[in-house]
């Protein structure tokens, strides 16, 4: 086992729900021979854990720990690629799913399905070529999966008549994302991009490129917004808690990239 494939293992036990378990968990062992601290830090644990499911407490995580990437103003958007001298977009994957009976074939997932909507429009928009960085990631490894980006390329061009110019389907990662897809387009002259993902993935996906030699455009969809009354987005909700997870997940991994 590579070093590299106890990431999502690591990252699962560290992140909400499980954290907050264990940290439960942990205090109820604790409760045997400290009564009162065992029993704080249980509720300190259930109470982290129902903030953490809140879409609110989401939102404000996103604003506070990630740096912010604004949208593209659909207005102007072939205007502002066209100025920052884009000469394609990319798009990162996020996912498959292997098995979707109603298509008889692997799709992508929600998140993989936004970007990829994205990146069409925007090369309608743009007229720009498209490319797709995605393999098989670290936490699938092992599994008879097909790539995302064989996924992808039968999703853009039977969804949206669009062909993509360039796919990686090799990387595991988005740190492979960037060195694959550099060695990809930089062989086309292909070395300004406009990068496409969700607002927060954005931060390190920009580090990652800007690190393998290409001039980013950041592209971002998928942003953390309230969807439902105030009163529901201090509920816990299932949104609320994923979207809590990603941030915390991007947060680390923006810190561990800095280091």
């Amino acid at each position: 086992m590579q070093l590299a494939e106890l990431k999502p293992i690591l990252t699962t036990l560290v992140l909400p729900p499980a954290g907050p378990l264990l940290l439960a968990a942990l205090g109820w062992l604790l409760v045997l021979r400290r009564r009162r601290s065992g029993h704080l830090l249980i509720v300190s644990a259930l109470a982290a854990l129902w903030l953490l499911s809140c879409n609110a407490v989401a939102i404000g995580l996103a604003a506070h720990l990630l740096p912010q990437s604004q949208p593209l103003a659909p207005a102007t958007t072939a205007a502002t690629l066209q100025a920052r001298q884009t000469q394609a977009i990319v798009v990162l994957g996020s996912g498959i799913l292997p098995q979707a009976p109603e298509y008889g074939q692997a799709q992508p997932t929600a998140d993989a399905a936004a970007r990829l909507r994205y990146g069409a429009w925007l090369a309608r928009q743009s007229r720009l070529p498209l490319a797709f960085a995605g393999g098989i990631g670290w936490a699938a490894q092992g599994e008879a999966m097909p790539s995302e980006g064989e996924v992808s390329r039968h999703f853009v061009s039977g969804d949206y008549g669009i062909e993509l110019r360039w796919v990686d389907d090799q990387s595991r990662d988005t740190s492979e994302n960037a060195r694959q897809m550099f060695e990809l387009l930089s062989k086309a002259g292909v070395t300004r991009i406009a990068l496409v993902t969700s607002s927060w993935h954005m931060p390190r996906s920009v580090l990652a490129f800007e690190r393998a030699g290409f001039a980013v455009l950041p592209a971002p969809t998928a942003f953390a917004v309230a969807q439902q009354r105030p009163l529901l987005e201090w509920l816990p909700s299932l949104h609320g808690l994923l979207g809590s997870q990603r941030v915390l997940r991007e947060w680390l991994g923006l810190w561990v990239a800095r280091l």
